[in-house]
């Protein structure tokens, strides 16, 4: 591990630090930080300076959230992963509270027709984000609780679902989609890698599917985001729908190989919406090229691994908890990073996800550090009780 995480390991234990290897954790996630604190700044120092006066001023405010992030990473790491548990329920009690308030009028600020954020003044809170996390936490404390009900019986199966179910029904009408679809797929994966029968998940998909076909019914624009993906060049929805794909895709072929180099993207200049946030990788694309791009899928894949390894070494000890928390961090990362990596490159219909570290924005880094420290935290002790028995065994 690191050296200021082991010397916080060490406060925490009241003892001598022991020698770790460096975090790779820590490590990734320090580099996409700073990979994203380059590219949010090159991407918005005109956008900036054009409503704010001030080329840099949503670095300023994503260099705050950044120290925040620090803080909550260091505090994260002196909760045992125990306390987690014990918090499950009150945690998600939480998420559904704060994804009701976002419906209130006058509470929830709408932009873009989604009434997505509580308005703090100084922040705008994101329940979503968090609720996405929460859920993971208390669907691996029932997965321990149950996990013979949920590999055995229909009824232990499908109980999470309800929980699950009365979250997208909340989500829905934000509309946050892009939440919904990350958090069956997260939940999904965490049910079936508890090992629940496969037969059961195939009922619940077609369900799933049925659920999409109503939704894209009822929800025209769904329809015509849809129809605009498949043919963003058509006249009809190139200057609508489609436009923000179009110029995603002309700033990834204006990057070639290698990009245009650091703060020479055209894109940016006003041509390409959201181009600080959901479509930040684009510019990644039109600066440094399919080589930038291919180290941030990199970098995202390294991290997604290695929280896969975490929680199968844990899941072998039989401490069930943790190992159901790294892999639906897993899945929380996996999700999120495919679906805007696919919405960037028009491999599927674009839809408002930031890129966790990268995009500018409090509550994705916010969450997305804590679930890296969550992660570091699981890690630690899992290496911790390794030392404890090889000591027993040496005594």
């Amino acid at each position: 591990m690191s050296t200021p995480s082991l010397a916080v390991y060490s406060a925490i234990q009241g003892r001598q630090p022991e020698r770790h290897a460096p975090s790779s954790l820590l490590l990734i996630m320090f580099l996409l930080m700073a990979i994203g604190l380059l590219m949010m700044t090159s991407a918005s120092v005109e956008i900036a300076n054009g409503q704010y006066g001030d080329p840099f001023f949503f670095l300023k405010r994503q260099v705050f959230f950044t120290v925040l992030s620090g803080v909550i990473v260091v505090l994260s790491l002196n909760v045992p992963v125990r306390v987690w548990y014990g918090l499950s329920g009150p945690l998600m009690l939480v998420s559904f509270v704060l994804l009701g308030m976002v419906l209130v009028p006058g509470i929830g600020k709408v932009v873009n027709g989604s009434a997505r954020w509580i308005d703090l003044g100084f922040y705008n809170l994101q329940p979503s984000e968090m609720a996405k996390l929460f859920f993971v936490v208390y669907l691996a404390a029932y997965l321990e609780r149950r996990h013979s009900d949920v590999v055995e019986t229909w009824g232990g199966f499908l109980k999470p679902m309800l929980i699950l179910i009365a979250a997208i029904v909340l989500l829905h009408f934000e509309p946050d989609h892009g939440a919904m679809v990350i958090m069956i797929g997260t939940c999904f994966s965490m049910i079936f890698l508890a090992g629940a029968k496969l037969h059961r998940f195939l009922l619940v998909l077609a369900c799933c599917l049925s659920g999409v076909v109503v939704l894209a019914i009822m929800k025209p624009y769904v329809l015509d985001r849809f129809s605009s993906f498949l043919n963003p060049w058509d006249a009809e929805y190139v200057y609508g729908e489609g436009y923000q794909l179009t110029q995603a895709l002309i700033a990834f072929g204006r990057g070639g190989l290698f990009g245009e180099g650091l703060g020479n993207s055209i894109q940016k200049l006003y041509f390409l919406p959201e181009a600080h946030t959901d479509f930040v990788l684009a510019i990644v694309a039109e600066e440094f090229g399919l080589l930038g791009v291919t180290v941030i899928i990199g970098l995202f894949s390294a991290l997604v691994a290695k929280a896969f390894v975490i929680g199968r070494r844990v899941e072998a000890t039989g401490d069930l908890f943790p190992a159901y928390v790294a892999y639906g961090i897993a899945m929380l990362f996996a999700c999120q990073t495919l679906i805007n990596i696919g919405v960037n490159t028009g491999l599927l219909p674009t839809k408002g996800l930031t890129l966790p570290f990268l995009s500018y924005g409090g509550n994705s880094l916010l969450v997305s550090c804590f679930m890296v420290a969550v992660l570091v935290r699981i890690e630690y002790e899992y290496e911790q009780s390794r030392v404890s028995q090889r000591t027993r065994r040496s005594a």
